[in-house]
């Protein structure tokens, strides 16, 4: 039971390491693929495989072969990515708090208003370069091409995801017809029929996209509350490993290593075979 806490960190971790792999050959994968949505998404997989990989070695190096320093950094990159998490956490209940769907009489489906969502969002979608992503990313996807074969009575009883209703159609406010111009949404003077322009530069789809981001982030939210909960766990069995492995340490300058109940530090016979040495020569 003396070493119990070390086993359980080294399996947790060898566990944490294997699965890092997949994570990496993820990343590795969408940067080679051509398609825009995926190439995206590279980068974050990357970072989290890579920083998963060093802590997990770290922490197996560490418990298994009673390495002080490696359990030492294991804990300190531990703590800095539980307070990462917590910050991120915090951050993402924030920025989503704000937004939602409109209801739209007489429809099933919600409409979406860019000024509904909050600042730092809209800032960040209303960023030219960001937006030429997202709006290839839409096209790749043929999210509205699933929608040319509706029938009128089809979006009179539909539901349509946050994209298809801000982007594949003009708000349903806007009115063709009228013979006098009377002022309406700005978005129904963006609208085009054309298959590759539809309202992808409307507000309402970039209200869309970020309501699709705001459902996502707030899962992701509720994820790392989970996974905050589960590092604290594995960080305190990590402390109580570190505390082990400095009691395995033998207390070198008195020669013997005085903890018989306990195998010595991986260290130990090296430096016995040097001091041996020593004492030969002198």
């Amino acid at each position: 039971m003396y070493r119990f806490s070390n086993t359980v960190i080294g399996f947790l971790n060898l566990f944490t390491l294997l699965a890092s792999i997949p994570i990496i050959g993820g990343g590795l994968w969408m940067a080679r693929s051509s398609t825009t949505c995926e190439g995206f998404l590279q980068t974050p997989l990357l970072v989290v495989g890579f920083v998963v990989l060093i802590i997990s070695l770290a922490g197996f190096i560490g418990a298994c072969f009673h390495v002080a320093w490696a359990l030492w950094v294991y804990l300190v990159v531990m703590l800095l990515l539980i307070a990462t998490l917590m910050g991120l956490t915090i951050f993402g209940f924030v920025v989503t708090s704000q937004g939602g769907g409109v209801e739209v009489p007489g429809r099933v489906y919600k409409e979406y208003r860019l000024e509904d969502y909050s600042p730092w969002l809209r800032n960040r979608i209303k960023d030219p370069d960001y937006w030429r992503t997202i709006r290839s990313c839409i096209l790749g996807s043929k999210t509205c091409a699933k929608l040319a074969s509706w029938t009128p009575l089809d979006y009179l009883e539909k539901d349509m995801s946050p994209i298809q209703s801000g982007c594949c159609k003009p708000p349903t406010s806007c009115n063709y017809n009228m013979a006098t111009a009377v002022p309406q949404d700005p978005d129904c003077y963006r609208w085009n029929n054309a298959p590759t322009l539809l309202c992808y530069e409307c507000d309402s789809c970039k209200a869309g996209v970020l309501e699709d981001v705001r459902r996502d982030w707030r899962k992701l939210s509720v994820l790392n509350i989970v996974m905050v909960v589960l590092l604290i766990g594995i960080y305190s069995t990590g402390c109580c490993a570190f505390q082990n492995t400095r009691r395995a340490e033998t207390d070198y300058p008195y020669g013997e290593n005085r903890m018989t109940k306990v195998r010595p530090r991986w260290d130990y016979y090296w430096w016995r075979w040097w001091q041996d040495k020593r004492e030969q020569l002198y």
